[in-house]
């Protein structure tokens, strides 16, 4: 009887024990399972902490894009604009410069005649030294403004790209077929630029 009250008392123990093991071990388990939770957790916040720097990363670099293409764009402008005033001012110079050389043409074209008549008649010199002193006024005006005659192109080869051919004529020498023989009216440059080509006659 005794015997069989042991025995009792002994399961009992037994199925004590079994149940206490069994608790820690699903507490343990259960421990664990948070662990791993609190785990996936971080791990999701910090792929989405990634993500939205990524995403940051991403808003910076396009709108620093942005930016220098509208710093690009604006320089571009600012370049056109300066390189436009510079043309406009050129421009309306140049224009202005070109109306004035059948001028400075009248007033060679009146010397030659005034001294060719000086000779003839002394009352005219004083005449004649007024119209030469404007007209070195005016050729100083120009160059000042930049305008140069262009070289004396006689005997030299015809160039396209200073001459323009008035008409041709049988050259008096075989050297100069070809080339210049006379100028009918004389070119000018502006800026190195040419604004009115040298009118010539060549050689056939």
């Amino acid at each position: 009887m005794a015997k069989n009250k042991e025995e009792k008392n002994k399961e009992e123990k037994s199925v004590e024990k079994e149940e206490v093991l069994a608790t820690e071990s699903e507490k343990a388990e259960n421990k664990a399972n948070s662990k791993e939770a609190n785990i996936d957790q971080e791990e999701s916040e910090a792929s989405s902490l990634e993500d939205q720097t990524n995403a940051l990363k991403e808003e910076l670099e396009e709108a620093k894009n942005k930016y220098l293409r509208l710093y690009a764009e604006f320089d571009t402008f600012k370049r056109r604009a300066a390189k436009e005033r510079i043309e406009l001012k050129e421009t309306a110079s140049r224009d202005l410069i070109v109306d004035l050389l059948p001028v400075l043409d009248d007033f060679e074209r009146s010397q030659k005649s005034i001294e060719s008549s000086v000779t003839e008649n002394e009352s005219l010199k004083s005449f004649s030294d007024g119209v030469q002193l404007v007209h070195q006024k005016l050729i100083k005006t120009l160059q000042s403004r930049g305008v140069k005659e262009m070289e004396n192109p006689i005997g030299k080869e015809f160039d396209s790209e200073l001459h323009e051919a008035i008409t041709q004529i049988p050259a008096p020498e075989n050297k100069l077929k070809g080339k210049v023989i006379d100028v009918i009216e004389k070119g000018y440059t502006l800026a190195d630029k040419v604004i009115r080509y040298a009118k010539v006659v060549t050689g056939a």
